[in-house]
């Protein structure tokens, strides 16, 4: 089931995000502060973030908001599924309902930051399967080897 992402789900989306395996430590503590942020102001500000939950227990997050100073390009800022549901469709699921979201607010384009590391070959692999672009790497832009790579799917078909 999706629904709204509450302050009461943050320590279960904390541990979510622990589980996976892929985030480091210091990445959990700014998505916690994301959380933060979102619960505080940045849900008036235009943001989303949704929470996927099965038999109680949330096995997926997602979370989105439009680029400050742009004409209608919008920013994926975290997807998150259980290591237990990756593989079984549920990442799909999130990412065509950002992209619906997008649309439904007139939103032309999508980009996704990710890393390098070897750890994030399942996330890039993601990406490329649903139309996703790669238009940027930035070499050492995390850390030394860690390259920040720009992925960007465009949502509506250009004016003519």
């Amino acid at each position: 089931m999706l629904r709204p992402t509450t302050p009461e789900d943050t320590p279960a989306l904390l541990a979510l995000a622990e589980q996976t395996g892929v985030f480091q430590p210091f990445e959990v503590e700014g998505f916690a502060e994301v959380l933060e942020d979102y619960h505080d102001e940045e849900q008036h500000n235009g943001h989303f973030a949704y929470t996927w939950e099965e038999d109680g227990a949330a096995t997926g997050f997602v979370y989105f908001a439009p680029a400050d100073l742009t004409d209608g390009t919008w920013d994926l800022w975290w997807i998150i599924v259980a290591k237990a549901r990756q593989g079984r469709g549920l990442g799909a699921r999130l990412l065509d309902l950002v992209e619906q979201s997008v649309r439904q607010e007139c939103g032309r384009q999508l980009l996704i930051e990710t890393s390098s590391l070897p750890q994030y070959e399942p996330t890039r692999r993601f990406y490329l399967k649903f139309g996703y672009q790669v238009v940027a790497r930035i070499p050492d832009y995390y850390a030394e080897g860690d390259d920040l790579i720009i992925y960007v799917k465009r949502i509506t078909q250009p004016l003519a």
